[in-house]
């Protein structure tokens, strides 16, 4: 069977990170093995969580998995705490790569032009360092501008207008320019309007292709989201899907459960109802 590395923080609530990664990763037929940077009784979209930093203990798995001769298809990893956490997957990336190890990289610094509370200019510095590595990155369009050193109030400023996503598409090249191997940049909750009704869209971009694809906006956001679209992407792709097939795979095991959420005017900080629709994935 295959396995995928799951770097990630576990939260009790919020369906997001491990909660949301590991039952994906398992429907699609492949070995979720986690490794927590963090533990916290709930995401920290909460008013208040109680948290566990695993910082410290992270190479302790990497050196047992190390002395068991495992080996990985894929490697995952999201939200990191801190530079120093970074530093421990650049390690864990060095001693488990193998030449047909995918690796993605959720480069999570921010969302809507804000920063996240602990972002600093070293966290940048190493997510810059750990995105080299990468084949595929799923930023969102404030991380993208983060990564790539773009202005982002300027490209928002183009969001309605025609040449939006070949802008888009020039500073996901830009960025492709920095990377050591062939890298596919998955720009994730691109949010446009046309004729009066918005859309929420993924463009993903190649140094050989570009594929969008969207779907009509609830106008409401939910945690965990992007993980799970993450971990679709990483799944189909271990499993051998080409870009397009599993941003569609991805896409159509989210829209239902987003839209649903939307109905039912579920507090965004809980996550969508993910649970149900998980045999969409079969």
């Amino acid at each position: 069977m295959k396995k995928i590395a799951l770097i990630h923080d576990l939260s009790g609530f919020g369906r997001c990170s491990l909660t949301a990664a590991i039952p994906v990763i398992s429907v699609l037929g492949i070995q979720a093995c986690p490794i927590p940077t963090a533990i916290l009784s709930a995401q920290t979209g909460f008013p208040n969580y109680y948290c566990d930093d695993f910082t410290d203990r992270m190479d302790y798995i990497t050196d047992e998995w190390k002395e068991m001769n495992v080996t990985f298809d894929g490697i995952y990893s999201g939200y990191l705490a801190s530079p120093l956490q970074i530093k421990k997957v650049l390690r864990f990336f060095d001693t488990f790569q193998g030449e047909d190890t995918m690796y993605l990289v959720d480069p999570v610094m921010g969302d809507h032009g804000r920063k996240i509370r602990i972002f600093t200019q070293e966290l940048l510095d190493g997510m810059k360092e750990l995105i080299l590595r990468a084949d595929v990155i799923t930023p969102n369009l404030t991380e993208l501008c983060l990564l790539a050193d773009e202005d982002y109030a300027e490209i928002i400023r183009h969001q309605q207008k025609q040449d939006y996503l070949q802008r888009l598409e020039n500073v996901c090249k830009r960025l492709l320019k920095r990377a050591l191997k062939k890298q596919i940049i998955i720009v994730t909750g691109i949010i446009r309007e046309e004729n009066g009704q918005e859309y929420v869209g993924n463009l993903a971009v190649s140094h050989e292709e570009t594929f969008y694809l969207e779907t009509p906006y609830t106008g409401m956001g939910f945690s965990g989201t992007g993980d799970l679209f993450a971990s679709v992407i990483c799944g189909s792709m271990v499993n051998g899907l080409s870009i397009q097939e599993a941003i569609k795979k991805a896409t159509d095991f989210l829209q239902e459960a987003i839209e649903d959420a939307s109905k039912e005017k579920i507090a965004s900080n809980h996550g969508v109802y993910f649970e149900k629709y998980l045999k969409k994935l079969l």
